[in-house]
């Protein structure tokens, strides 16, 4: 099933539609501000089973999710000034910030070392999901182990309908990921540089 989603102005319906198939433990694909991702309910940890399943990926790599802005993150992370700071500058935009969860964070979500990844993405569409559901959604890139991430809708409905509940068309993304930058200690680090200016941080 795919859903045609206006970027700019996402339709209430659908995504009332989306957020109720999230709710029911369903597996949505759907686009950020860099690439598309799988998705789930972030408290529905056989949702979060089954997007691991599919992604072919080892169960000790949590991870990484959206929040809807600052106030959601700080339910999720603990927020030091500094890293406020930083993240109020470049969000919503194309960064995976990773900082010490909270105990609202399922087991399943958190690194050994107790760390998340939170990402607030500059796209109306996941963020109204993430907003009309009441708490975060999973995001990992749409792909498969070592092979080429997909960017397009169609080819996604195409090689994962069968597996998942809905694909949302926001549009063909480009195919970059979010720059993932550490804030622990408030000693930052690039872990990877992708579509957000890291030499900030350097």
């Amino acid at each position: 099933m795919i859903y045609r989603i206006n970027p700019q102005n996402p339709q209430k319906r659908l995504i009332a539609k989306a957020v109720d198939i999230l709710k029911t433990g369903g597996v949505i694909a759907y686009p950020t501000d860099t690439i598309y991702g799988f998705g789930c309910d972030i408290l529905n940890k056989k949702a979060i089973q089954r997007i691991y399943q599919i992604k072919k990926r080892d169960r000790s790599k949590p991870f990484s999710f959206i929040c809807s802005d600052l106030k959601n993150i700080s339910e999720y992370a603990q927020v030091t000034d500094y890293a406020y700071k930083t993240m109020k500058r470049l969000l919503p935009g194309p960064y995976t910030f990773i900082l010490p969860g909270t105990k609202l964070v399922p087991k399943i979500m958190l690194t050994k070392r107790k760390t998340v990844g939170i990402r607030v993405p500059n796209n109306n569409i996941c963020l109204a999901i993430v907003e009309a559901l009441g708490h975060p959604i999973i995001s990992t890139s749409i792909g498969w182990s070592g092979r080429e991430v997909l960017s397009d809708p169609q080819q996604i409905e195409e090689t994962f309908g069968s597996q998942i509940e809905l694909t949302i068309d926001g549009g063909i993304l480009p195919n970059l990921p979010s720059s993932i930058i550490s804030l622990l200690d408030d000693l930052p680090e690039v872990i990877r540089a992708g579509q957000g200016e890291v030499s900030q941080f350097l």
